[in-house]
């Protein structure tokens, strides 16, 4: 049986709740058939997030890793290609912290994959009919500190582990002008669950070869 460990935020920027742990909560109490599934949530704190998930990863011993984001504006669940070695706080972390032009890791590499077959997971959350694409950029906040974080622990520590990052829509519930896009979390959570099946049988080197690329 394949092992997952899914990670979500807590709330940040005066929320009250963070849409990637309702999430993240939702799918490990109902995880997909032949998947174990353990959920943890991150702070959301450049210092602490990193660690947080190394503890995570060593006390789930996961197969799979999936990290999940809040992304605000997105109209669906995206699935984050790659994490770059940069933190550019345009808003304070929950710790007061604000690094602008760090890196997340010094002399590490300029970026890191996912090593999850994106483009299969994407088609998959589609089928379960929950919109979804790839996404080109985690940003450059948190989200993208702990897409950079994660591959760089499996590059140096993990190496049996595969994972990724993924950002999710708001929730109805933090949406309060009723013009940004939102998802409820249940829906995310059915699509994440498609995504993950579709993660534990497809190895990453035979991802799908069809277009998900951005002009812009």
């Amino acid at each position: 049986m394949t092992r997952v460990l899914i990670t979500g935020f807590a709330p940040f920027g005066g929320e009250s709740v963070n849409s990637s742990w309702q999430a993240a909560s939702l799918v490990a109490a109902e995880p997909p058939t032949g998947l174990t599934v353990t959920a943890a949530e991150l702070p959301c704190v450049f210092a602490e997030s990193i660690n947080a998930l190394r503890d995570a990863i060593r006390a789930s011993t996961p197969d799979l890793v999936l990290c999940l984001g809040q992304a605000g504006g997105r109209r669906g669940v995206t699935v984050e290609r790659v994490g770059i070695n940069i933190d550019d706080a345009r808003i304070p972390d929950n710790a007061g912290g604000r690094p602008i032009d760090e890196p997340v890791v010094p002399g590490a590499p300029a970026a890191y994959f996912s090593t999850l077959p994106i483009k299969a997971c994407v088609a998959a959350m589609r089928e379960a009919g929950v919109p979804a694409a790839v996404s080109n950029t985690a940003g450059t906040f948190v989200c993208n500190h702990v897409t950079y974080g994660l591959g760089h622990l499996i590059a140096t520590e993990f190496p049996h582990v595969r994972g990724g990052f993924v950002h999710v829509p708001q929730a109805p519930e933090q949406v309060t002008d009723g013009a940004a896009p939102a998802l409820p979390p249940a829906t995310v959570a059915h699509g994440l669950r498609a995504l993950l099946l579709a993660a534990a049988r497809t190895p990453t080197d035979q991802d799908l070869k069809v277009t998900e690329g951005a002009t812009h």
